[in-house]
């Protein structure tokens, strides 16, 4: 077990002039569940595979508990990754897929055989451990390159979006697993993927990229509640917040017709606008005209509550992230026994106490 460190740790491939990943300053505790997450080309692998010695280092450094790795090879820095594809041996047993590494390592076979059959018994991989991995599910396959790391007793586990080649139903219950079995090792692990519902459910904190840049560290919940910036309000959540440019009154903030007071401190960083984010469960929704008017698009009822998806009415109001066009949908949560019809208009506002404020032109929080 260990602590890790990542000190300004930048990686700038060949032939590229914008650093993959850029300055990246990360604590992760002794024993903690951090999962790192961001879109598709955010830097987010590419971190994981500095820390495994993957890829080189260019500027700053890692540390794994007091040791410096930063130019260490990958064997010496006693971690354990856990691949998408599994990289499993095909041609060799389960026991033996799980063994592989300490055999090569000059481990005894008695002593093989006893982490191997420990591992399978956490896992409930006893029945499959002559079987090759042919024979096996998808979700057993992860569970065997997952036992190949746990019979390593690394001080780190690294995983690199693990369940993206399981079915939906398959990856809500492995991620749980996961979890759970990391909780009970206590082992440090590092957990990398471009689902944020996976992140809000498996980790003790998420660190989120964007274009290799990091944006925030934080619990679920703090990430949820108090988002960093424009970009981590929009992205942890689902569906996700509601961003939209509205203007600043003397005390306060106009959202359509209904104003909002907000504390003077916080109008002071601000010019004109600010945009307000909403999430959808904050939302008020009235038919009387008292915030900004919407006309109803699409209705998902999902029995005790529902989503209703809707644009704004005033041409001149469009939501921020939204694609050319001014496509992208203001969403409410509603009762799901008083759901209004497509086509229908009403208004809505956020709820004052569940009100985030961000700089229009930085992005930044301000409230």
């Amino acid at each position: 077990m260990a602590t890790v460190k990542y000190e300004n740790a930048t990686r700038i491939y060949p032939g590229n002039d914008a650093p993959s990943v850029d300055r990246l300053n990360i604590d992760i505790e002794d024993g903690e569940f951090l999962v790192v997450v961001g879109p598709s080309g955010c830097g987010k692998s590419t971190a994981l595979r500095m820390l495994a010695g993957l890829e080189e280092v260019n500027e700053g450094k890692i540390w794994i508990g007091d040791r410096d790795v930063t130019n260490l090879s990958p064997k010496d820095r006693d971690v354990a990754m856990v691949f998408q594809n599994y990289a499993l041996y095909p041609h060799m047993t389960v026991a033996d897929n799980m063994g592989f590494a300490l055999k090569i390592a000059g481990v005894e076979k008695s002593e093989i055989r006893k982490r191997v059959e420990e591992a399978a018994k956490i896992l409930d991989l006893t029945p499959y451990l002559e079987r090759k991995p042919k024979a096996l599910s998808g979700g057993q396959r992860q569970r065997v390159a997952m036992g190949r790391a746990i019979v390593r007793s690394p001080q780190v586990f690294l995983m690199d979006e693990p369940l993206s080649n399981l079915d939906a139903k398959l990856r809500v219950q492995t991620r749980t697993q996961i979890a759970s079995l990391q909780r009970r090792l206590g082992v440090t692990t590092v957990y990398v993927t471009h689902d944020q519902v996976e992140a809000m459910t498996m980790g003790d904190r998420i660190a989120l990229l964007k274009d290799g840049v990091l944006q925030q560290v934080a619990s679920p919940r703090d990430m949820y509640d108090k988002p960093a910036n424009v970009f981590v309000a929009g992205f942890i959540g689902s569906p996700a917040m509601n961003l939209i440019a509205v203007p600043v009154t003397s005390d306060g903030v106009r959202f359509g017709s209904h104003k909002i007071e907000v504390e003077r401190d916080v109008l002071a960083k601000a010019g004109s606008h600010v945009i307000v984010g909403v999430r959808p469960e904050d939302v008020e929704v009235r038919t009387e005209d008292d915030g900004l008017e919407l006309e109803i698009d699409v209705v998902e009822e999902l029995g005790a509550d529902a989503y209703v998806y809707g644009r704004p009415v005033a041409t001149d109001v469009t939501l921020e992230g939204s694609e050319e066009g001014g496509e992208r949908p203001f969403i409410a949560r509603v009762d799901g026994r008083r759901v209004p019809n497509k086509g229908d208009r009403i208004y809505v506002h956020p709820k004052a106490e569940h009100l985030h404020v961000f700089n229009k032109e930085t992005g930044e929080r301000l409230a």
